[in-house]
């Protein structure tokens, strides 16, 4: 029951993270992405209370690589000042390393487990959190493609933005 709190814990810590990142994106369109993110972490926390309950199976699928595709699409105007960037993407940086580490953990109960329905809760927010590691890891090339343009734009193919 001690790995199902720590769990909660994380989930609620990350669901904290995102809503402060949101509060910090006023007037912006990641604000968006941010609350969803909140939104899929609080889902999470309330599987994982309903978990030692009687949890209810299939575990619904989540939506969010098309919600957030949405969001990404309306950004092509994108833009990081200068002074922002290295705060910007180290908060992202940061949230890639919450969900990676989430990944793990969730990859290390699924292995550990051994009931099948463990198993398929454990799976499901191993995947769930995989998706959130992809939305991450955009808004860090979002955040850095300036940078890395306007320093070797002349130099080599670069994949379409």
């Amino acid at each position: 029951m001690e790995l199902l709190e720590l769990a909660l814990s994380m989930e609620n810590d990350l669901k904290e993270f995102y809503q402060k990142q949101a509060k910090l994106n006023e007037g912006n369109r990641l604000k968006a992405a941010f609350i969803l993110l909140a939104k899929e972490e609080e889902k999470h926390a309330e599987i994982i209370k309903s978990y030692s309950k009687d949890i209810i199976l299939p575990l619904p699928d989540s939506h969010i690589i098309a919600d957030i595709q949405t969001i990404f699409n309306e950004m092509k105007d994108f833009r990081v000042e200068i002074k922002e960037l290295p705060d910007q993407l180290d908060v992202y940086r940061m949230a890639l390393e919450k969900e990676e580490q989430s990944v793990k953990f969730y990859q290390d109960l699924h292995d550990k487990a051994s009931e099948e329905q463990s198993k398929t809760v454990f799976g499901y927010l191993i995947e769930q959190e995989k998706k959130h590691c992809i939305i991450v890891e955009e808004l860090i090339k979002m955040a850095s493609r300036p940078e890395e343009w306007i320093e070797s734009a002349e130099f080599g193919l670069r994949e379409e933005y």
